[in-house]
């Protein structure tokens, strides 16, 4: 028999600026386009089980378009494969923070669909021979050193899973399709949400597998296969420049030549150009023209200026000193990646400003209390 293994499909993620011809915003478009064609190729494979491992909107509280966008998506499901049970179980988006508050995954029962929400339930199909455990939760340490995992994820390690006693093992959560047993699998995500869209193409590339998709399982054996979901646009990292020395003009040169040999061209696509070692002065004498033109021909555009690596000189034998809370979130934004056309000075003093703040918001409190 045939298992379709979807996860994290963030139906109505938004993100950036741009809008469709209709008013709507274009990620989300690109999101649900995806969802589309993967069903299409579902239609087409026509797998026994389907199974969404959580996660299958961005937010507790979707949109009107996203919520009929998915009961029309599980309804040619349903009307092109009646024979194929389909199980969904919620992620931490669709999980409501308050027991009082329902999650709108039950309004997709009335298509005759298995949706588990709050607690673990066995469900069972007469005509399938298979038993699968799915799951939507964190294995400890995956994408944790790029930053492509989110927080707020159940975890779970082997122990927990005991795959010896399942035919298979469904994860959703981590959004990079990887096998972390014989017959455990995250299927990843069908499109680039957050977090960390650039992460996720480096631990792809690890993968050796590029790109977005579901996994489409026979079972027994566990024989998995990637079907991929060809997306909207690209993710164009553009070549790293190394920017130590170079004159404002020099460095607009470089730029210009990454983006003219972009291939895709840069036009619609998601665009990342690194640029290492760059002095404040430098970042503001940039042609910020230039960049803006960049940024209307892209569906965005990202100018990641990093500012040269601060030496730091301690005296032999002198006593270490723990740094206080503002200055650890100092030294962290003056260091994180910003638009060209942000002043990092403004950003950096805002941040610490803040913290400070609630800082000593909490100190006042802890001596109220005492």
């Amino acid at each position: 028999m045939k298992l379709a293994h979807l996860a994290d499909l963030h139906l109505g993620f938004r993100q950036y600026d741009r809008q469709t011809p209709r008013g709507g915003n274009q990620r989300e478009a690109d999101v649900a386009d995806a969802f589309r064609r993967a069903v299409d190729d579902l239609l087409i494979q026509r797998p026994d089980v389907i199974v969404f491992a959580g996660d299958v909107f961005h937010s507790v509280r979707p949109t009107n378009p996203a919520i009929l966008f998915l009961f029309q998506q599980l309804h040619r499901l349903r009307t092109g494969l009646p024979e194929s049970p389909i199980v969904m179980v919620a992620g931490e988006h669709d999980t409501p923070r308050s027991v009082e508050t329902g999650t709108i995954l039950r309004l997709y029962e009335a298509l005759g669909v298995d949706v588990v929400v709050d607690q673990a339930r066995r469900l069972t199909f007469p005509k399938l021979d298979c038993n699968v455990l799915v799951v939507h939760g964190q294995w400890p340490g995956l994408g944790e050193s790029r930053g492509t995992v989110e927080y707020g994820g159940a975890l779970v390690d082997r122990q927990d899973l005991a795959p010896a006693q399942w035919d298979y093992v469904a994860l959703g959560h981590y959004h990079v399709a990887q096998q972390l047993e014989a017959n455990v699998w995250y299927a990843g995500s069908i499109e680039y949400v957050a977090p960390n869209p650039w992460g996720q193409v480096q631990d792809e590339d690890e993968q050796g597998r590029r790109g977005k998709g579901y996994l489409l399982v026979e079972l027994p054996g566990s024989r998995v296969t990637f079907r991929p979901v060809a997306p909207a646009r690209r993710h164009v990292e553009l070549p790293p420049i190394e920017g130590k020395g170079l004159t404002p003009r020099e460095l607009d040169e470089r730029i210009a030549a990454a983006v003219a040999g972009a291939k895709p061209a840069i036009d619609d696509q998601i665009v990342r150009q690194l640029v290492f070692d760059v002095s404040r002065a430098t970042a503001r004498d940039l042609d910020h023209a230039a960049i803006r033109a960049y940024k209307a021909r892209a569906l965005h555009f990202q100018l990641d200026l990093r500012r040269p690596e601060v030496q730091r000189v301690e005296a032999s034998g002198a006593p270490g000193r723990r740094q206080t809370l503002p200055e650890t979130v100092q030294e962290f934004l003056e260091h994180r990646p910003l638009d060209a056309d942000l002043d990092r000075g403004e950003f950096v003093r805002l941040g610490v400003e803040y913290v400070a703040h609630v800082d000593a918001d909490g100190e006042r409190a802890s001596e109220g209390r005492a």
